[in-house]
C-alpha cells in the first residue's frame, strides 16, 4: 500500500511540474463570453501592458465554439492599438472544420477551443497600454451583407506567450 501511494505522489508531483513549466511562457491569457450569438457590431477587447520591451512574443486569438457553429471558416477583424496612437488592423481567416464538417479544436464534448495564430515574434517596443479589439466579419457565400448574429461562438480570448 505504501509503494502504491508513493507512486501516485510521484506522478502528481511530475504532473504539477509539467503544468507549471508549460504555463511559464504564458504572459497574458484572457477570455470574454459573447452572448448567445456574437453580433457583428460587438467588439471584444483586451487591454494589456507588456513590461518587457526586448522579449519577442507570439500572439493568439482563442475561440471557443459549440456544434451550433455551422461554417468551415471564421473571418475576424483584429485591431491592435499601440500606446502612441498607432493602429494596426488585420483581416484574418481561420479554418474551423474538416471537410467532413467535424469541428477543429481541442476539447471533449460540445465545446471546442481553437488557439489561432495572430502574430509571431512580436516585440512590444513602446511602453504603456496596448489594446486588442476583435470582431467577426462573417458572410454567407455570394452575399454582400454580413451575418448579423454568429451562432455557436461562446467565448473569444486573446493570449500572449514568450517566443522561443
Amino acid at each position: 500500500m505504501i509503494q502504491k501511494k508513493t507512486n501516485i505522489n510521484f506522478i502528481l508531483i511530475i504532473a504539477v511540474i509539467c503544468f507549471v513549466s508549460c504555463k511559464n511562457d504564458m504572459v497574458f491569457d484572457e477570455y470574454k463570453e459573447v452572448s448567445t450569438s456574437w453580433n457583428e457590431k460587438d467588439i471584444v477587447s483586451f487591454k494589456m501592458n507588456p513590461n518587457d520591451t526586448l522579449q519577442a512574443y507570439n500572439l493568439f486569438v482563442n475561440v471557443r465554439n459549440t456544434n451550433e457553429y455551422k461554417y468551415n471558416n471564421l473571418f475576424l477583424i483584429v485591431e491592435m492599438d499601440f500606446p502612441n496612437g498607432k493602429v494596426v488592423v488585420d483581416t484574418l481567416e481561420y479554418k474551423m472544420a474538416y471537410k467532413t464538417g467535424e469541428l477543429l479544436g481541442e476539447g471533449i464534448g460540445a465545446i471546442k477551443t481553437n488557439k489561432l495564430w495572430y502574430k509571431e515574434g512580436v516585440k512590444f517596443t513602446e511602453e504603456g497600454d496596448y489594446e486588442i479589439k476583435i470582431q467577426h466579419a462573417m458572410r454567407k457565400n455570394g452575399e454582400v451583407n454580413g451575418i448579423t448574429n454568429l451562432e455557436g461562438v461562446t467565448d473569444v480570448g486573446f493570449s500572449i506567450e514568450k517566443s522561443k
